[in-house]
């Protein structure tokens, strides 16, 4: 397919996911577009999950990871009340709602952005780490919670123990969290980066949670260090005190 005169993308036939025929685009660098920019506008267009979430209304791609994990540990059942943290734009609530529904379900989501309602939800702006913040979602969520999902990260420094260590602290500070609210038998799902979690977190909830796995989502890219861990059957306060 050529370009028209003074086109900046250029589109070639390749086979997409499930056998599909679809279009790459490639994206020519802009006079004021840097590369590093050029390369993940170009990656955004050729994404087949980034155009199936548009399909289908998802806010993200990151929608089809929380629907992988589920389709494969089954944590969001219908009527659970749910947190999300690190919510927006919003694509695991919208998933999170659709799942659990119902008259009894409940799904509270919480980010520093910005970010629309989602219908179903209540939707929370405000920084996680602030004192206030689990108060917040408590008093929203009114009650108890079933699960508890963090796909928060902090901003990437280039350097890897440094990423890695950060994103272990926003995991460690989501589960202290997910210590006081969650009911027994509930799940805590979070992002990690690969390598897992540290052995004093990991220890941390194996005591607390009767099963604890690593999983990396298909859509999940294949670049990506992202994993996440995914704890199930809390153990309750006892655990904790033991």
């Amino acid at each position: 397919m050529s370009n028209k005169k003074g086109g900046g993308n250029r589109a070639t036939g390749s086979s997409a996911p499930g056998g599909s025929r679809q279009l790459t685009v490639r994206v020519k660098t802009a006079k004021r577009r840097k590369l590093s920019s050029t390369l993940w506008l170009q990656r955004q267009l050729n994404d087949p999950y980034v155009q199936e979430a548009k399909r289908l209304g998802w806010r993200s791609r990151a929608a089809f990871k929380l629907i992988q994990l589920d389709d494969r540990f089954h944590f969001l059942k219908a009527g659970a009340k749910v947190v999300d943290l690190g919510a927006a734009p919003g694509g695991w609530t919208q998933v999170a709602v659709k799942r659990v529904g119902g008259k009894n379900g409940a799904v509270v989501g919480i980010d520093i952005l910005e970010w629309d309602p989602v219908p179903g939800a209540i939707t929370l702006q405000g920084d996680f780490l602030a004192d206030d913040a689990p108060d917040r979602l408590k008093e929203a969520l009114g009650g108890p919670a079933d699960v508890v999902l963090s796909d928060m990260a902090a901003p990437t420094t280039g350097h890897p123990a440094t990423d890695h260590l950060r994103i272990i602290g926003l995991v460690e500070v989501a589960l202290d969290f997910a210590l006081e609210v969650l009911t027994p038998g509930g799940t805590f799902v979070a992002k990690v980066f690969q390598g897992g979690t540290e052995k004093t977190l990991l220890d941390l909830l194996k005591t607390n949670f009767a099963s604890v796995r690593h999983a990396k989502p298909p859509a999940s890219r294949q670049g990506s260090a992202e994993t996440y861990v995914v704890a199930m059957g809390f153990r309750g306060r006892s655990s904790q005190e033991a």
